[in-house]
């Protein structure tokens, strides 16, 4: 027998509340020999004002077998990661995207500054990881959100910078531009 659709039943299913897309925060990372301020992670939790919990898909292999098909997994594959960030008036963040991505190849000529794709720890090359965390809207007077889940991607690079729109009529606006970042992969964490 199908259970009465109540709005007491639905409550009590989910009385834990509901997850918010406005409550999140990254983590930005630079290589090393890219970041200029340490503060600059941190104007990253607040400047960052959409992003995305991250995707990835599971290739399906076909294998056919007497007018039939076979659905076997495949190779993963993950998508790029994009954030939309909100530009200060020093352009801080945007600069060092663009120093980044000028040091894995140059403005005027195929040459690269980085140091190469990097060791295990990526403190030569020019990966860095990243995370995303979703927030609880729940909190205590004086204490942190607390983190109801977070992603770290692995490896990522910019590959797209995206221009920033200049309008006379363009009033009451903040400047903001996306940055594409490609991951080679991503994990969850696990939550305190």
């Amino acid at each position: 027998m199908a259970e009465r659709g109540t709005i007491d039943a639905f409550k009590s299913n989910v009385a834990a509340d509901f997850a918010r897309p406005n409550l999140f925060q990254v983590d930005l990372a630079f290589p090393q020999e890219i970041q200029a301020a340490a503060d600059l992670s941190r104007l990253g939790k607040f400047t960052v004002r959409a992003a995305n919990l991250p995707s990835s898909q599971l290739g399906v292999i076909e294998v056919p077998f007497r007018g039939r098909t076979l659905k076997i997994a495949g190779d993963r594959t993950f998508e790029p990661w994009t954030i939309t960030v909100m530009n200060d008036s020093a352009f801080r963040i945007r600069t060092t995207f663009e120093k980044w991505a000028s040091s894995i190849q140059a403005y005027n000529e195929n040459f690269t500054a980085a140091a190469g794709l990097g060791d295990d720890d990526d403190s030569t090359g020019y990966f860095a990881d990243m995370k995303v965390h979703q927030l609880s809207r729940g909190i205590k007077t004086g204490d942190s959100p607390k983190i109801l889940k977070s992603y770290k991607f692995f490896n990522c690079f910019p590959s797209n910078i995206a221009a920033i729109d200049l309008d006379f009529g363009n009033n009451d606006a903040v400047e903001e531009f996306t940055v594409e970042l490609q991951v080679q992969y991503w994990t969850p964490i696990a939550s305190d």
